[in-house]
């Protein structure tokens, strides 16, 4: 499975995140710089239980009707359009315009199959390059000009930071892949994915709880929010008394040998790295790390979500195989045989020309966005408003999306962190595969703020669907 949110799947021809999706990308040199190593003696903490598509995935996506994605299979939709929107940052090292092109194929597949009740999606795709005042225009513009009534799919750096505040003000809950602290922070917007911070969560607690480090290297992209992302792995490090020395680098990198060099020896033999960047700048350093025979001086690599593509496995050949461990916010495509991963494998074959970064995370997460919203739009009787719209984005619960770890609900709350467990996955001669026994894993509650999130929403129940279970 190819993955690309992050982070962007195009390198950014292969990004894949958040949300995912952590990794950002921006700056040019390749500089690193670094934080002390920091240490508590807190008790340990406890656990709870892009590129092209991947030819040897489980099923064939020719054996798969797409027609089951619309109430009316082989009818196009011919009703007045339901305006959608979205914003995705679009530029050199960063792009996340995969996410946004999946959740259009899904929305072209129920368009040619009833629609919503008879009613066509139009989605509106917007870009922006990290520019506030480019950001703002766009919103804008979506919404007096497109005349939206619900925003999708939102993949951006800096939007949540932006117009959090704007959305709020005319009554728009967002649907989205969130990388900016906002997306979790506030009332209004609920991500499928991680995200940096709690995917990076994520790999930093597999790998001192499962794998037993006894420190931890944590390296992302020198780009805007790395404190925000890295206290939740140092606060992860802290519970359980594991030193972590944290990192930046700037991208594109130039000098992967010397970045690899750095953290492996920060790291030590009984340590590990973790990475958090796109799946082109990660690929830098692991095979830097490959090339210079270094990758068995450390225990154990991981990263965030974004690696968690086939095309980082195959190009790594198997210099890594079971020996990096990467967070995965959705159920991983490669061996899982369910009829979600099936039409999501059909619509990505049949309706998924633009998604350049095929099979993986950034296509999955447009995938799951696009098939929550037109979840929550069937529900609809009257007609389709901003007000209707939202409130049914908002009253989405326990909803089955048949790739995240648990069901997703939206709700009332000031905060949303709907997505809050992970799998692990593993390179296996090409693929990623789930770490065999690992299942589900809660994001420990040692974050700070999956604590305040867990108390006041609770753990979701589990998404039976997601491995066919």
């Amino acid at each position: 499975m190819n993955r690309s949110f992050h982070w962007s799947a195009r390198t950014a021809a292969t990004a894949v995140a958040a949300l995912s999706l952590g990794v950002l990308a921006a700056c040019s040199s390749s500089s690193t710089t670094s934080s002390p190593p920091a240490s508590s003696s807190a008790p340990a903490a406890s656990s709870s239980a892009p590129a092209s598509s991947s030819a040897s995935s489980t099923a064939s996506a020719g054996a798969v009707d797409t027609t089951t994605c619309g109430t009316k299979p082989g009818v196009a939709a011919t009703g007045t359009p339901i305006n959608l929107g979205t914003i995705n940052t679009d530029q050199p090292g960063t792009s996340f315009t995969d996410i946004a092109n999946m959740a259009q194929a899904y929305f072209n597949c129920v368009n040619a199959n009833g629609g919503v009740n008879g009613h066509p999606i139009k989605y509106f795709i917007k870009t922006e390059q990290t520019n506030p005042s480019q950001i703002g225009s766009v919103s804008k513009e979506l919404v007096q000009s497109d005349h939206v009534v619900g925003i999708v799919g939102n993949t951006s750096i800096l939007e949540c930071t932006i117009d959090h505040k704007y959305w709020e003000g005319l009554g728009y809950d967002i649907i989205d892949s969130g990388i900016a602290p906002e997306c979790w922070s506030t009332s209004n917007s609920a991500a499928v994915n991680m995200g940096p911070r709690y995917s990076s969560d994520g790999a930093v607690q597999y790998v001192i709880n499962t794998v037993k480090v006894d420190k931890v290297a944590f390296d992302q992209s020198n780009v805007p929010g790395t404190d925000y992302i890295a206290a939740g792995p140092k606060a992860i490090a802290a519970a359980a008394n594991v030193p972590i020395q944290t990192f930046t680098t700037n991208v594109p990198i130039q000098s992967a040998n010397s970045v690899a060099l750095q953290l492996v020896q920060a790291a030590g033999k009984n340590g590990a790295v973790v990475l958090n960047f796109t799946p082109p700048e990660a690929l830098k350093i692991l095979q830097a790390a490959a090339k210079l025979h270094i990758q068995n001086n450390v225990k154990a690599w991981g990263c965030s979500t974004p690696c968690d593509t086939d095309f980082l496995a195959s190009a790594l050949g198997t210099a890594f195989d079971n020996k990096l461990f990467i967070n995965a916010e959705l159920t991983p495509a490669d061996g899982t045989n369910t009829a979600t991963m099936n039409l999501y494998r059909a619509i990505l074959k049949q309706y998924g020309s633009n998604v350049s970064g095929g099979i993986g995370s950034f296509s999955q997460f447009g995938f799951v966005e696009a098939r929550l919203a037109v979840q929550a739009l069937e529900t609809i009787t009257g007609d389709y408003t901003v007000q209707s719209v939202n409130a049914a984005f908002k009253a989405l619960k326990n909803a089955n999306t048949g790739m995240l770890c648990g069901q997703f609900t939206y709700g009332n709350y000031p905060m949303h962190i709907p997505n809050n467990a992970d799998y692990t996955v593993t390179p296996n001669k090409g693929q990623m595969l789930l770490v065999p026994g690992s299942g589900c894993l809660n994001i420990s509650t040692d974050d700070p703020q999956i604590a305040q999130y867990v108390k006041l929403a609770g753990r979701a129940p589990a998404d039976a669907t997601s491995l066919g279970a």
